[in-house]
């Protein structure tokens, strides 16, 4: 695959505050790639530097073709309607207008309202439906899902999906770690201006120890052991209760998932 953006020694800062310090990644064409770290990381700062809204203060970045862009923070004329807007945004880009894209995010059922009375995961979908507008060939997403509801949630997932069919380029951010490991092929986490991990989620699993824990209900209550293996430690586990003659009322598996992993490298101090 080919590069569409190049990050080399990104820095930038505010009154002297360093916010990011020497970014190095690269984000492949048709690739879902996702700009990780708790508040005040960094990841909203370099968004904006690759979207151009954003002037940084040295390092190189390349963007290769046409962006839309959906902004963690956006708002429009109180009286616009939507499909005003949509008209608009389309004059402005010379672009067509999908109907399947504006049914798939039920623009047609908030037609005849007026921006200032759609809800907040309304105003989200139609940011969307303007992002996409001018058929671009990257797509920058900062907390894209943010104040949608389950069906706004699998309405966008889909379009992302097919976005990715097409071979388009998504980069986003988002605190939602189970859209990030259900959607994104790769991801940055950040911390304090810094990368501390690029990779898969499985990637960072394996970094983080790929520890999992077993949680065994006896008579005498729960108790959680930690797993290199979960096959060879609930066999073992399972072998001792029995020559004990302990029962065993309830078995539960937590495997932590990408909350714990990247809370726990996103969030850990330097020692």
């Amino acid at each position: 695959m080919s590069t569409t953006i190049e990050v080399v020694n990104l820095c930038k800062s505010y009154g002297g505050r360093p916010v990011l310090k020497g970014l190095c990644f690269q984000v492949l064409q048709g690739e879902i790639f996702a700009l990780l770290g708790i508040n005040g990381a960094g990841k909203t700062t370099a968004l904006e530097c690759m979207e151009g809204l954003r002037r940084y203060d040295s390092g190189r970045l390349v963007v290769k073709g046409k962006t839309g862009i959906q902004l963690q923070s956006a708002s429009l004329p109180a009286y616009i309607k939507p499909m005003e807007a949509v008209r608009l945004f389309a004059g402005w880009k010379k672009a067509g207008i999908d109907d399947s894209l504006l049914a798939a995010m039920g623009l047609e059922s908030m037609a005849k309202k007026t921006y200032a009375s759609l809800s907040a995961g309304q105003k989200r979908r139609l940011h969307l439906v303007l992002a996409l507008m001018g058929n671009p060939d990257i797509l920058f997403l900062d907390e894209p899902t943010a104040a949608l509801d389950i069906e706004g949630r699998e309405a966008f997932y889909s379009q992302i999906r097919r976005l990715k069919e097409q071979g388009k380029t998504i980069v986003l951010s988002s605190h939602d770690m189970a859209e990030v490991e259900n959607l994104c092929d790769r991801m940055a986490i950040l911390r304090e201006g810094e990368i501390v991990f690029l990779g898969t989620a499985a990637e960072l699993h394996a970094k983080m120890g790929g520890r999992d824990t077993i949680c065994i209900q006896t008579p005498a209550g729960w108790e959680g052991y930690t797993a290199d293996n979960i096959g060879d430690t609930m066999l073992r586990l399972l072998t001792d209760l029995r020559e004990r003659s302990i029962p065993v009322l309830d078995i539960k598996i937590d495997r932590g998932g990408l909350v714990r992993d990247f809370m726990e490298i996103a969030g850990r101090e330097e020692k």
